[in-house]
């Protein structure tokens, strides 16, 4: 009788596996568990702490973020995915476009800079739109001439 005093056959029968092999299994899948709370802790932690020490937003805090979710997201994939018992030409069919993918986000997040408004980074705004833009908030934008709405309630 199985541990929760049921009928169900144990996964060991219906996969046709030994008892050796199914406690290896389950043994894989407990570390990685355990890896990656661990790192789901620390991210926590450290998340919790960037507030306070000025880390928030800092280029190395977002490294640092976007690497340990790589790291838990390979841990998924190989091991709950059951990618890391397949033949090498299949891993590397899975696994190119999501590091391709991964690449281009890194690049945009290392990037967002240079158009998030911050002085240092305006160099590569457009001269015109910054002007403009400064234009608009110093009142100076698209309006009508001083003489013209005299002229428009004159005809009504």
């Amino acid at each position: 009788m199985s541990e929760f005093h049921d009928d169900y056959p144990s996964y060991e029968h219906m996969a046709h596996h030994s008892e050796e092999e199914g406690k290896k299994t389950r043994k894989t899948l407990w570390r990685v568990f355990w890896y990656m709370l661990a790192i789901t802790i620390f991210e926590l932690v450290i998340g919790s702490m960037a507030p306070a020490k000025g880390w928030s937003g800092t280029l190395g805090l977002k490294v640092l973020f976007i690497g340990l979710t790589i790291l838990k997201a390979g841990f998924i994939v190989m091991a709950f995915m059951h990618l890391g018992h397949e033949v090498k030409f299949f891993k590397y069919v899975v696994l190119v476009p999501y590091v391709i993918f991964m690449g281009y986000t890194i690049f945009i997040v290392l990037d967002e800079g240079v158009y998030s408004g911050h002085a240092e980074n305006r160099t590569k705004v457009d001269p015109i739109l910054i002007k403009q833009q400064e234009e608009l908030k110093a009142g100076h934008g698209h309006h009508a001439p001083e003489g013209a709405a005299h002229e428009a309630e004159a005809h009504h």
